[in-house]
């Protein structure tokens, strides 16, 4: 059985109307959902983040908590991709980054940031909450290779914590 993929024309679609089995963990998840989308569309057509992002804000017009999170996952995810995606190519081996597809690529970089950059929200929230979008879009088996790229990432911390820069706004950065 081929199991249908939502289409994520974002010119069509309005990947915040799509129903997940569970109830979305509000400000958060739907955070998640709508820096997907944005994600998405950036990688696949190759658009400027920060523009798509704007666009899709102002048509959504989400609450001002979840504007916040989106720009926040985005901006993260844009910033530090170069540095998350050896990682996810060091725990998928099989699996060269361009060949994993752009749904479930996003999805990890998204989960990666969460917790190994960001560290607000906890491995396990950040992992179950990939899963669930894996399980949403992604293809048969995605969630299971999702899982098992960010458990093999969240069980060698010494791998991760190296990602962690400065934050922004701490003394040392604005002394520089």
């Amino acid at each position: 059985m081929v199991k249908r993929l939502p289409d994520l024309d974002p010119e069509e679609t309005d990947i915040t109307e799509i129903e997940f089995k569970e109830p979305l963990h509000a400000t958060e998840s739907m955070a998640r959902r709508i820096a997907l989308q944005v994600l998405y569309e950036a990688d696949i057509a190759g658009h400027f983040p920060g523009l798509v992002m704007a666009r899709v804000l102002d048509e959504r017009q989400p609450e001002q908590p979840i504007a916040i999170r989106v720009r926040e996952l985005v901006e993260g995810v844009f910033n530090h991709y170069p540095d998350m995606d050896p990682l996810i190519a060091k725990y998928a081996p099989e699996f060269p980054l361009d060949q994993i597809a752009v749904i479930d690529r996003n999805i990890l970089r998204i989960a990666i940031f969460e917790f190994a950059i960001d560290t607000r929200t906890p491995v396990g929230a950040a992992i179950d909450e990939a899963v669930e979008l894996s399980k949403v879009f992604g293809a048969d088996g995605s969630a299971s290779f999702t899982n098992g790229v960010l458990g093999a990432i969240a069980a060698n911390p010494s791998d991760y914590e190296a990602l962690r820069g400065p934050k922004a706004g701490t003394a040392s950065e604005s002394e520089s």
